[in-house]
């Protein structure tokens, strides 16, 4: 059995769909106490009952205490069955993170699996799904699975009410090495709005331009159904020759679109002015696969306490160490296992 303070380190959900992923796939129990320890609302939230119910419904796993606010669960893996899947957060909870503590496991499956996941696919502190889509799905299909992935309905917060749609063909993880991103293919940027002013995307579009300096209508922007809102997010992406950075700023009440814009064009432009493979959410990612195929490396902008969190996660059921090294550039070259 793994014993795991979840308010260690980083201190919030990763530690948790981390630990259940790997369990999952390695077959090891594990227990977590404090859970999200480190959060203003400490204890399981909505999505992260959803994820481990997850775990629990494509597998014969068994999870005590769990619960919505709970601090303490434990987790017991059974085995892992390809099929098809639908699960609801029931809130704007987020669906990409249902799928990242699930799709692992359903990559060592014995077949392959539809999984149809209910919920919020734009959501405040989770990837959106086009980073999910166009950033780390090509990873993992460089690896050998193959994954695609559908978004049938936006889902904002509060309302949430979104659906993905993910199609799993699993394959042995192959090691693969992500140093250099190649050439800059195209840039492109778009703002999304739901039952808001037209005014809220076009000035964000306006205050992105101003700090990217991009091609004149690279940033455009999208209104989706009034019944899908209200939202707003701000969505940026630089597409290299080996891997695509999606950068996104969502709208909530209370923050200027300026600001947002301007929060989000800056961190596309520092990853840009980087010589980074992954910005600083794909190599959080990508830690958890690299080690399942028995090592890998990248390079990356900073570590995040994410990053150095995962890493000690992952080796706690792997044994697989990870190493950041700064180079000269100011980078870091990620070396797993």
């Amino acid at each position: 059995m793994i014993i795991i303070d979840g308010s260690e380190g980083e201190g919030g959900g990763q530690v948790l769909r981390t630990s259940a992923s790997l369990s999952l796939v390695t077959g090891q129990p594990f227990q977590i106490s404090n859970i999200r320890g480190k959060r203003e609302k400490k204890g399981l939230m909505r999505q992260h009952v959803t994820s481990l119910e997850a775990a629990c419904s494509i597998s014969a796993s068994e999870c005590d205490g769990l619960a919505v606010g709970a601090s303490e669960i434990t987790f017991r893996p059974g085995a892992v069955k390809a099929g098809n899947y639908k699960f609801a957060v029931g809130t704007a909870g987020s669906t990409n993170l249902v799928l990242q503590t699930i799709l692992p496991a359903l990559i060592f499956a014995d077949g392959p699996s539809h999984v149809v996941l209910d919920g919020g696919t734009h959501n405040l502190m989770a990837p959106p799904f086009d980073f999910i889509e166009r950033t780390f799905l090509p990873i993992i299909n460089r690896m050998g699975p193959t994954v695609s992935a559908k978004l049938v309905r936006h889902g904002f917060y509060p309302q949430g009410g979104g659906r993905i749609e993910i199609d799993i063909t699993p394959a042995p993880l192959q090691r693969i090495d992500c140093v250099e991103r190649g050439k800059l293919w195209s840039t492109k940027g778009t703002a999304y709005f739901a039952g808001l002013p037209f005014d809220i995307a076009d000035r964000e579009v306006k205050a992105a331009n101003k700090v990217l300096g991009w091609d004149e209508g690279a940033i455009g922007v999208r209104e989706l159904p009034e019944d899908q809102g209200p939202g707003n997010i701000l969505i940026l992406e630089a597409a290299f020759e080996n891997v695509s950075e999606v950068v996104s700023g969502f709208g909530k009440f209370g923050l200027k679109a300026e600001r947002l814009a301007k929060t989000a064009a800056n961190r596309m432009k520092g990853y840009m002015e980087s010589e980074a493979f992954a910005g600083p959410y794909l190599a959080d990612q990508l830690l958890l696969p690299f080690a399942l195929a028995g090592g890998g490396s990248f390079t990356t902008v900073k570590p995040s306490q994410h990053s150095l969190t995962g890493a000690d996660i992952v080796e706690r059921f792997t044994g697989c160490k990870t190493s950041f090294d700064q180079q000269k550039g100011g980078e870091f070259l990620v070396r797993v296992g």
